[in-house]
């Protein structure tokens, strides 16, 4: 499991509303949480 998707669980919140904060797209937020793609740097 990586951070991303503990601090979700954590905090109660999903990937729907990560994305909509980030301003990026479901697709995109779900390749984070999956550890496929890295958030870049900037964002966090």
């Amino acid at each position: 499991m990586n951070r991303i998707k503990e601090s979700l669980e954590a905090n109660g919140m999903s990937q729907t509303e990560l994305s909509h904060r980030l301003d990026k797209s479901f697709n995109t937020v779900n390749l984070y949480v999956a550890n496929k793609v890295q958030l870049p740097f900037p964002k966090l």
